[in-house]
């Protein structure tokens, strides 16, 4: 449909984390700079948090595509796991050979020890990424905690890069995971976009799809911003949405009355309408001034209920 009227064969605004699409403001530039950090240092652990739809997610796929091929990665999606789970998880990810059908922890751990010494010997080295790691209970994250136990004399044997939200930061400032805590070595918290980064980021995608041209209003990019706080993911929704209105009304440049439909369409009433909060400070101001006048109204009786009259000091 739209993809056509715009002359593109891709969705630019697709919320799938695909690295071709990655565009790297400076703090994306710095949390992929810490993330690299944790598969070279081999110190343990490497902390990234940020809101959701900050593109967390989608710095993880670009890391992983820009390790070298000396480097295994273990990546788990699912950490609503029990720990034995989350071992065989890693197991599976690994693809550590297990025999039997039922396995302890311990068993596990064992097995999990034996693969990274092996990967050491062979000059190979072994990432752990969990994402949405604000799912690990604090008991699975001491289980994590101990995998990092797993060393020679120099150097971990497993590295391990925890993403997710901000709640993440509060797990793991709880009193009973300080061992945790003492152990990340690089911690960065990945903010929104700018106003000035949401243009860019716009112009970015557009131009990985061939349309170099600005679609966009600069009143337009204005309304995306407000509306999504700078977060790339409702930026995504809000555009698409944007050039599909385009497309129903036959217009090739998306103005500000565009995106604000495209917003309330996407978000719902939680993104707020312009229009309405005007309304609502209208309403308001009516309101006080009523009650202003009805407050002078009553002040202006006479305690037994009739209306004062002024009176005159003069007699004819």
């Amino acid at each position: 449909m739209y993809r056509k009227f715009f002359g593109i064969s891709e969705n630019p605004f697709s919320n799938t984390p695909d690295p071709n699409f990655l565009y790297l403001t400076e703090r994306h530039r710095e949390a992929l700079a810490h993330l690299n950090y944790g598969v070279e240092g081999r110190s343990g652990f490497v902390l990234l948090t940020g809101e959701v739809g900050t593109g967390k997610t989608t710095l993880c796929r670009c890391l992983i595509e820009r390790l070298p091929d000396d480097v295994e990665v273990a990546l788990c999606l699912n950490p609503r796991l029990d720990e034995t789970e989350l071992l065989a998880y890693i197991c599976d990810e690994m693809g550590i050979q297990l025999d039997g059908s039922r396995h302890s922890s311990k068993d596990l751990t064992d097995a999990i020890n034996k693969h990274l010494l092996a990967l050491y010997a062979d000059g190979r080295r072994a990432v752990l990424i969990i994402d949405e790691a604000q799912n690990l209970t604090p008991q699975l994250l001491e289980q994590v905690r101990l995998l990092t136990n797993l060393e020679t004399n120099k150097s971990k044997l497993l590295q391990i890069i925890l993403i997710g939200q901000p709640e993440l930061k509060d797990s793991l400032a709880r009193n009973d995971l300080r061992q945790l805590s003492q152990r990340i070595t690089a911690r960065y918290h990945l903010d929104p976009l700018t106003i000035g980064e949401t243009r860019t980021y716009i112009a970015h995608r557009l131009r990985v799809v061939g349309l170099t041209e600005d679609i966009f209003s600069d009143a337009a990019i204005d309304q995306v911003y407000r509306r999504s706080n700078g977060v790339p993911r409702l930026i995504n929704s809000i555009c698409e949405r944007a050039m599909l209105g385009a497309y129903a009304k036959n217009k090739k440049r998306i103005n500000p009355a565009l995106v604000r439909t495209a917003a309330a369409e996407t978000l719902g009433d939680a993104s707020g309408s312009e229009d309405s909060r005007l309304l609502l400070r209208v309403l308001l101001l009516s309101l006080i001034v009523t009650i202003g006048a009805l407050a002078m109204h009553l002040s202006a009786r006479t305690p037994d209920g009739s209306q004062s009259t002024p009176t005159s000091n003069s007699r004819k």
